[in-house]
């Protein structure tokens, strides 16, 4: 006798109970036509899994030290070829600027990342991080899962070695670029260069056994299917059983502009795709705490409105964005602003560290 198959409404009464959800379900979710339910549903789960009466927020930067990439995806417009006109490392001098400016607009972190440089071995990045923790107090989260296994391959080291050579350098924690989205037949599509599933999986397996935290991302509407978002989130929530080291999910849409697969892909995420995804994601990875909405990708507005459908932070102010803006997404938010969109969603805003803990009064 087979098992017949979910329908939303059974997923979402699994969810209501706090039951785990298979694959079934989550597809179940993604084809509910009643996005009223799937919200109330989503941020039901949130107010059990986060404080309740607050939203978060970060201050920090995004610094991309390299363009320089080896990998040519075909979502990415922000790199550059080796010996590009365009390509370029950021001297000491500029980063030690950014870093400044960031902890003068009252900054806790950095998130810096790049391209696949083919040149940098590990010690770059070790005096690289010594020489901000040198100078400055200041929280580093760097280097996405796919540069973490180039810095490796140039260097000619372990994984394992190469992010603890990192730690004690000075890395903090570890972000979740690089993900996209996680199912192999969609990477060889829209980034064929780039590491596999596995691959960027191990990457966070390895850092969280060195007691490194990570956040996991993805970014979707580059052509994949519900399926193939369900899988990423199935394998991201079967590492956080494991391990237990994500901080935070984050989805955003892919942006089109200046993209080779924007040719492909003629129409980016909706709004309501978005708002399904980030319900779907809450539901769905019922062992991770933070759920971020993006307004760089959907606006203030539609940020806001996500804070309804299972967010519970909205990310940073992003004194500086280099990677997606190039592809499209040039959203712009001051910390009054953030702390206004999280006030009239009827939440109160407070800031936070790289590491989500909220211990920021005003």
């Amino acid at each position: 006798m087979t098992t017949p198959r979910p329908t939303w409404h059974t997923a979402l009464d699994k969810a209501a109970r706090d039951q785990r959800l298979s694959p079934a379900d989550g597809a179940a979710l993604f084809a509910c036509d009643d996005l009223p339910t799937l919200a109330a549903a989503a941020h039901a789960a949130r107010l059990r899994r986060a404080r309740a009466d607050v939203a978060t927020y970060v201050v920090d930067r995004n610094i991309n030290y390299t363009n320089v990439c080896t990998e040519y995806c075909t979502f990415c417009a922000f790199y550059r070829p080796v010996g590009h006109a365009e390509s370029y490392v950021l001297s000491r001098e500029e980063l030690f600027q950014k870093i400044q400016e960031t902890l003068d607009l009252g900054g806790t972190g950095v998130l810096m990342q790049g391209g696949l440089h083919p040149g940098l071995k590990i010690e770059w990045y070790e005096d690289l991080l010594r020489s901000i923790k040198k100078r400055f107090t200041i929280h580093l989260h760097c280097f996405s899962s796919p540069e973490i296994l180039n810095i490796a391959e140039v260097s000619g080291l372990t994984l394992r070695d190469t992010i603890a050579r990192l730690r004690d350098a000075g890395l903090d924690s570890i972000p979740g670029g690089g993900a996209e989205i996680l199912d192999d037949r969609t990477r060889s599509r829209v980034s064929r260069l780039k590491c596999s599933t596995d691959e960027w999986l191990e990457v966070h397996r390895v850092a969280h056994s060195l007691g490194m935290r990570t956040t996991a991302t993805m970014m979707f509407g580059c052509g994949e299917t519900l399926e193939e978002r369900v899988h990423h989130l199935e394998v991201v929530r079967r590492l956080q059983r494991e391990t237990g080291g994500f901080t935070a999910f984050i989805p955003w849409t892919f942006q089109r502009e200046n993209t080779a697969l924007g040719r492909s892909v003629r129409q980016e995420a909706t709004a309501v795709e978005y708002l399904k995804t980030l319900a779907v994601s809450r539901l769905y990875l019922e062992e991770i705490l933070n759920v971020q909405a993006s307004w760089v990708t959907q606006g203030l507005k539609l940020c806001q409105v996500a804070l309804r459908f299972g967010g519970n932070d909205v990310g940073s102010i992003m004194i500086e964005e280099n990677v997606v803006s190039a592809a499209g997404a040039r959203h712009r938010a001051t910390e009054e602003e953030l702390r206004r969109i999280i006030r009239d969603a009827g939440f109160i805003p407070r800031q936070r560290d790289t590491l989500y803990r909220t211990y920021f009064l005003n």
